[in-house]
C-alpha cells in the first residue's frame, strides 16, 4: 500500500502549489515515478484538506489492495479524482471551454447536492426527481445528467465503482443512452436585408470580421484564432488550426472542424485590404490582432459584440437576440435557401453529420417556405383555378 508524497512548492509567479508524487506500473511492467499538481494553497489551505482530495487517486493507485475498499467512495471524492485526471491543465483531450463548463456544473450543482453521498447509495430515481424539481431549463438538466453519467463511467473505468445509475435517468418520453441538450427556442438568423444594412453600417474593422463570419461560417473561437499564415490566398482557402476561448489557445472543437475552408474572391479581397491597413501583417501575426495588446493577442470577441455589433443592430431596428454564433446559423440557413447540396452544406459547416447541420443550424427562410407551399398547392389546383 502506498500513500504517495504530498509537498508544498513555491512558484516564482502566483501562490504555492501542492504537488503529489507516487509510483505506478509503467508500460513495460517497471515502476515509474509520477507527479501531478493538485492545486494551489488557495484551493487547499492545509495539507489535510489537500490529502482528502486525493482519496479517489489513492484508491486507483492501490487498486490491488482491498483495504482501500472498506468505505465506498463518495461523489465529492469521485469529482476530485475526475478533476485530477480529466480537467487538469495539461490534459489536452478536452477543450478549455469543455473543462470550464464541466467545472461549473460540478461546483454549482452536482457536488453541493450529491457530494456527501456514497456512490452505492445514489439511485436513478433520486437523480431523476431532483432534476425535475430543480426548476432549471431542460437543456441544463440534460447537461447535468450527462455529466453525472460521465462521472460514473469514469469511476468504472478506474475501478472505483461498478455501476452507472445516471444512464437510467429519463429526461423525455424517449430515453436514449445519451440525450442531447435541445434548445428551448429557435436560434436567431439574419435576413439578407438585415445583413446588407448591418455590413453597410459597421466600421471597416468590424465589417471585415462580420463578413468573414457570415461568408465562411467560422465559429467565433476559430475566427479570432486565425493567423495570416493560415490564409492561402493562392489556393483560396483557410486552414483552421486552432481556437481561442476566453483568451486561451486550444485545439479545434472536433476533427471535422479542422477541414480547410474555401475562400471566395470577395472575401480574399476584403482580407487583403484589411492586411494592408492593419499594423500586424506578418505571417505569425493574428489576423485580428488587438493594438491594446500590442498585437500579441487577438481582439476580445465578446467586447466587440457588446460595443459595436449589438448597438448597430439595435440602431437598425433588429430586435432579435444577436451573437457571434448568429452569423454561423445564418450562413447555414442561407446555404439551404440557395439550394446547396446537403453534403456540401455539411462540409462547409464542418459538422460530423448532416443531421446536426439540418436539425440545429438550418432554418427555412419565409420566402422559401411560401415557395414550397405554393409548389405543393400548384399540384392540387390547375393554373387559374381557385380553391372553394
Amino acid at each position: 500500500m502506498q500513500y504517495g508524497n504530498l509537498t508544498k512548492q513555491a512558484r516564482k509567479n502566483g501562490p504555492a502549489v501542492w504537488t503529489f508524487r507516487w509510483w505506478e506500473a509503467g508500460a513495460s511492467g517497471n515502476r515509474v515515478r509520477r507527479s501531478m499538481i493538485l492545486g494551489t494553497i488557495k484551493d487547499f489551505g492545509t495539507q489535510a484538506v489537500a490529502r482528502k482530495a486525493l482519496t479517489g487517486l489513492l484508491r486507483e493507485i492501490n487498486s490491488s489492495d482491498r483495504r482501500f475498499y472498506v468505505r465506498p467512495i463518495n461523489m465529492q471524492e469521485l469529482a476530485d479524482h475526475y478533476r485530477q485526471r480529466e480537467l487538469a491543465k495539461d490534459n489536452n483531450w478536452k477543450a478549455y471551454s469543455t473543462k470550464y463548463a464541466y467545472e461549473g456544473y460540478l461546483k454549482k450543482w452536482i457536488v453541493p447536492r450529491w457530494g456527501s453521498y456514497s456512490l452505492d447509495t445514489i439511485r436513478a430515481t433520486e437523480i431523476e426527481a431532483w432534476l425535475r424539481q430543480s426548476g432549471r431549463a431542460r437543456g441544463t438538466c440534460i447537461k447535468i445528467r450527462n455529466l453525472m453519467s460521465v462521472l460514473f463511467n469514469h469511476a468504472r473505468r478506474h475501478d472505483l465503482f461498478d455501476r452507472n445509475p445516471a444512464s437510467l435517468v429519463r429526461q423525455s418520453a424517449k430515453a436514449p443512452k445519451r440525450q442531447s441538450a435541445k434548445r428551448r427556442s429557435t436560434p436567431s438568423v439574419f435576413t439578407v436585408d438585415e445583413l446588407r444594412r448591418m455590413l453597410a453600417t459597421l466600421n471597416d474593422r468590424i465589417r471585415v470580421m462580420a463578413l468573414l463570419a457570415i461568408g465562411t461560417g467560422l465559429r467565433c473561437s476559430e475566427l479570432f484564432g486565425l493567423k495570416w499564415k493560415d490564409i492561402d490566398f493562392e489556393a483560396k482557402q483557410i486552414s483552421v488550426l486552432r481556437s481561442i476561448v476566453c483568451g486561451r489557445i486550444g485545439v479545434c472543437k472536433t476533427e471535422s472542424s479542422q477541414k480547410p475552408v474555401p475562400l471566395d474572391d470577395r472575401l480574399a479581397a476584403a482580407l487583403c485590404e484589411w492586411r494592408c491597413r492593419c499594423p500586424y501583417r506578418h505571417s505569425e501575426d493574428w489576423v485580428f490582432a488587438s493594438p491594446a495588446a500590442e498585437g500579441k493577442k487577438p481582439y476580445w470577441p465578446a467586447m466587440l459584440m457588446r460595443k459595436h455589433i449589438k448597438p448597430v443592430a439595435r440602431k437598425l431596428g433588429i430586435d432579435k437576440p444577436v451573437g457571434w454564433h448568429t452569423f454561423r446559423h445564418t450562413y447555414s440557413t442561407l446555404l439551404k435557401s440557395t439550394g446547396a447540396d446537403l453534403k456540401v452544406m455539411q462540409e462547409l459547416m464542418r459538422h460530423a453529420s448532416v443531421v446536426l447541420t439540418l436539425d440545429h443550424y438550418t432554418q427555412a427562410m419565409t420566402p422559401a417556405k411560401r415557395a414550397a407551399q405554393s409548389a405543393v398547392l400548384s399540384l392540387l389546383f390547375p393554373a387559374g383555378e381557385q380553391s372553394a
